[in-house]
């Protein structure tokens, strides 16, 4: 069992490091308003994979309406918080007192939230979670439980890889003294979150 547990770690540890549309929220939270708050989203981010681990036990099919519902609504909030940043770090915008070292105007609403919503409308881990992640749960142990340690194991790893993340940006903040140079990685910032809610709206299953 201990083989299998690993195994299902390094997959879950895979689509955990592999950069998506939950970093570039993080992202933005992490240079516009702090570690604090990015820590925050990142446990939101977390929190969505508990919510949809319970849907996953719950029998939620991903069906082809339901991918598609969870993939429209996904690709609409990432372009909107992407065009939020961007006006918010327009060469033109006013000077808005934010913590020191951040980048631009500090984001608005619970971060906590933000990363909630972002995690579950992901149409990817809405298809993780419901097609892949069952056949990854150790065969030894009752099922309920099975999904309940890989999504539990998920939801560590996210906090950990993101945790470490969010410290290192931190680290940078030194160099972001600037206005026009706090500006320049929020609008970075906001075209990525954009082109990942077009790639979204674009996939296929």
């Amino acid at each position: 069992m201990l083989t299998h547990v690993a195994a299902a770690v390094g997959v879950l540890g895979l689509l955990t490091v592999v950069p998506g549309p939950d970093m570039a929220v993080v992202t933005r939270r992490a240079l516009s308003a702090g570690p604090a708050d990015a820590l925050r989203t990142v446990g939101g981010i977390a929190s969505g994979l508990l919510v949809w681990g319970a849907l996953t036990m719950a029998g939620l099919a991903a069906s082809p309406s339901t991918y598609l519902t969870v993939k429209l609504l996904g690709a609409g909030f990432l372009v909107f918080l992407g065009a939020q940043a961007l006006w918010q770090n327009r060469p033109a915008a006013p000077a808005i007192a934010t913590r020191p070292g951040s980048t631009g105007a500090r984001p608005t609403g619970s971060p906590w939230r933000t990363g909630l919503v972002s995690n579950v409308l992901n149409p990817k881990i809405a298809v993780f979670y419901t097609g892949l992640l069952p056949t990854l749960a150790p065969p030894r142990l009752p099922a309920t439980l099975a999904m309940t340690l890989l999504v539990v194991l998920h939801a560590a790893l996210t906090l950990a890889w993101m945790g470490s993340y969010v410290f290192l940006l931190s680290k940078g903040e030194r160099t972001l003294e600037k206005p026009r140079i706090r500006r320049a990685p929020g609008r970075t910032t906001g075209v990525v979150l954009i082109g990942f809610g077009l790639a979204v709206a674009t996939a296929s299953v």
